[in-house]
């Protein structure tokens, strides 16, 4: 019996891949799980990466049939990673030292990283090392792409996750987002008549991204790929109302060159056409509870009842990403932006609107979400991979202090 390590290939692998998937999906009957339904794409997390690569774990047994012996293949594990070039931190221009009374600003140190996700191995075949040869042999196909860092999410409560890659795999905790999670209910969200919501064209809003955002940690280098890709729904800015009115919009350049008081900016990504979430394990009373909260709110809407979601069968998420702002009066503005995310979640049929921002990131405050749907506490873990940096002033940046703020990649969501 040994184990075999390859690149999967949807033609012979799609039906095994799936039925691993369902079976790492079998969770305890007394707690309530979250599931997650890839349609029938086992690269839907990935493919809208500039590279990436998913790996099967093949396990081949010799067997006699008939006087004969045959090797019998399985797959028992696999393991997603992708690669791109982002924010690891900031420096002055090279001209700074020579002309220090001039203004100028800090510019973005990029580096190459990787992210990995969707370790999964068939619950009858765990703790045979199948899950550190994958992440062993992701890692190679890294190191071969020139990346520098390679880092993970999960949960810090997950101990067998958190055990395999901190202590048996060398990564490191190094950042702590919060996931917000709001439900979508049937009523329309409030949207604050002090505030005019703008739509920006991709390229409007990636000339305010590189120059508002570029030097955020994690800001990814490709954002006009992401701006640009199907998935997006748009990027929406706040601005006080008659400040910046839709006729009177000139553009991005003299509205950075001369902002109002306070904005604020989010964009949102459709994973309801890429992947879907269930819960599942709830109890028939709970299911029946939530069942009324929406009736009541789908009958009485002007009551604006904080209904429960449909979460137990498949459902969509709109994810919003590049949240920011500036200004006394920015988390009024981003929760305008909620607001109106919601109310365009609802038009597009999905159960929730999801976020991941800096744990101690102020524009926190202004996302509305529900404790109990949220994780305050996200831990991402890094592991060096390559000994030349792509530049001196970082120097180890799995020992740098994190920053308040943290663009979280939508495609990774």
């Amino acid at each position: 019996m040994k184990i075999v390590v390859r690149e999967f290939s949807r033609e012979r692998d799609l039906e095994e891949v799936e039925q691993v998937e369902r079976s790492c999906e079998v969770g305890p009957a007394s707690k309530i799980s979250l599931f997650t339904h890839l349609l029938g794409d086992p690269l839907c997390r990935i493919r809208h990466s500039p590279a990436f690569l998913m790996l099967v774990a093949e396990l081949v047994e010799e067997v006699e049939e008939n006087g004969r012996k045959l090797e019998r293949r399985r797959i028992v594990g696999m393991i997603r990673g992708c690669i791109k070039t982002i924010t690891c931190g900031t420096k002055y221009p090279r001209n700074f030292r020579s002309y220090p009374t001039v203004s100028q600003k800090p510019v973005p140190i990029y580096t190459k990283v990787a992210y990995i996700l969707g370790l999964r191995i068939s619950p009858s075949n765990r703790r045979m090392g199948i899950a550190s040869k994958l992440v062993n042999k992701m890692e190679e196909w890294f190191i071969k792409n020139g990346v520098e860092y390679s880092y993970l999410a999960t949960e810090s409560e997950n101990e067998a996750s958190v055990k395999l890659f901190n202590h048996k795999c060398g990564y490191s905790k190094f950042r702590t987002p919060s996931i917000l999670v709001q439900p979508v209910f049937a009523h329309r969200a409030k949207v604050s008549k002090r505030v005019t919501i703008l739509k920006l064209t991709p390229h409007e809003a990636e000339i305010i991204y590189r120059r508002k955002f570029s030097t955020t940690e994690f800001f990814p280098r490709d954002i006009d790929s992401i701006l640009n890709n199907k998935l997006n729904l748009g990027t929406f800015i706040a601005v006080p109302r008659d400040a910046h009115a839709p006729i009177n919009w000139s553009g991005p350049e003299k509205f950075l060159s001369n902002p109002p008081e306070s904005w604020a900016i989010l964009s949102v990504w459709n994973c309801n056409d890429v992947w879907r979430l269930e819960v599942r394990g709830a109890s028939r009373m709970g299911k029946g509870l939530a069942k009324t909260s929406r009736i009541m709110d789908r009958v009485f809407p002007f009551l604006k009842i904080p209904s429960f979601p449909e979460l137990f069968r498949p459902f969509g998420i709109h994810f919003l990403y590049g949240l920011g702002g500036e200004g006394p009066k920015a988390i009024e503005m981003v929760k305008s932006l909620c607001g109106f995310a919601h109310n365009l979640a609802q038009q597009h049929g999905c159960s929730v609107v999801a976020t991941e921002v800096g744990r101690d990131d102020p524009i926190k405050t202004g996302v509305p979400h529900w404790k109990k749907l949220s994780c305050d506490e996200d831990l991402w873990c890094i592991k060096r991979l390559g000994e030349d940096y792509s530049d001196g002033f970082v120097g180890d940046w799995t020992k740098s202090s994190p920053g308040l703020s943290i663009f979280v990649d939508p495609r990774e969501f």
